[in-house]
């Protein structure tokens, strides 16, 4: 049988106990926050390297198929190039890729199409220093 008396001897944590505690969460906090902002935006800029890559790849293959380039992205995805057009992972919206048109060859004549190269539409700037539409 259990006595009433040793159960009422019973004691909690104290206020210092707990304010301890939570000093060592809020520190571990401080610290693990920031490094996992920084992985995210290394993962958001290797994911804007990877979709750059494969729509500048597609972008080569329609032209060695064709002979000119395509007039936006919506063209490779028709076409069989691409799956469907990637979400930009800066700006989250498949519509805000920036197209370059082709230069003017030597001798003039403009290439046809209108998507010679592909740039991300964000304003920030990468973890290299370089903004991302210059990527």
């Amino acid at each position: 049988m259990i006595k009433i008396s040793k159960i009422a001897n019973r004691r909690g944590f104290t206020i210092f106990e707990l304010l301890a505690v939570m000093m060592i969460l809020g520190i571990l906090a401080s610290i693990a926050i920031p490094s996992y902002k920084r992985s995210q935006m290394k993962a958001r800029e290797s994911v804007l390297a990877e979709d750059l890559y494969q729509i500048r790849k597609a972008i080569d293959a329609y032209f060695a198929d064709n002979a000119a380039y395509p007039d936006s992205l919506e063209q490779l995805v028709d076409s069989k190039y691409l799956r469907g057009v990637p979400i930009d992972p800066f700006t989250r919206q498949n519509d805000s890729w920036e197209c370059v048109p082709p230069e003017p060859a030597a001798n003039g004549q403009l290439a046809q199409g209108g998507c010679f190269d592909i740039h991300s539409g964000s304003d920030l700037i990468g973890g290299n220093g370089t903004p991302y539409r210059d990527w």
